[in-house]
């Protein structure tokens, strides 16, 4: 059976997100942050001005819980994948920010990270 792609965990996972937001206040403002894809030239340049930062975590959870800001989920196939460097710098600056930043292989370990961030 063939691994599913780090896009098709990211849906099952705001899939879970929807179905679960009145379990976990707050969850209904989880928002993916698209700085991934191959894009032309232009468009990635335009992208760039606007405020795209390579790196950057996969999804944010705007809420406070357990003494951190946020909860910041860098989504990796469930084998393989790992940090580049821009991603590496960007954990080390949110975590110093006062956020949680987890990398989570596959939609059960995301899902997993959000229960442990709400404390259940």
């Amino acid at each position: 059976m063939k691994e599913p792609t780090e896009s098709q965990e990211q849906c099952a996972f705001f899939r879970w997100c929807l179905k679960h937001d009145k379990e976990f206040d707050g969850l209904r403002g989880i928002f993916s942050i698209p700085n991934g894809g191959l894009r032309d030239k232009v468009n990635a340049n335009r992208l760039k001005m606007e405020g795209l930062r390579a790196g950057v975590p996969d999804m944010c959870l705007p809420v406070a819980k357990g003494g951190y800001h946020a909860l910041y989920i860098e989504l990796k196939v469930r084998s393989g994948g790992k940090l580049s460097d821009k991603q590496d710098v960007w954990h080390h600056y949110l975590r110093g920010q006062g956020n949680k930043v987890v990398v989570c292989k596959g939609f059960k370990e995301a899902r997993q990270a959000v229960i442990d961030y709400y404390g259940q």
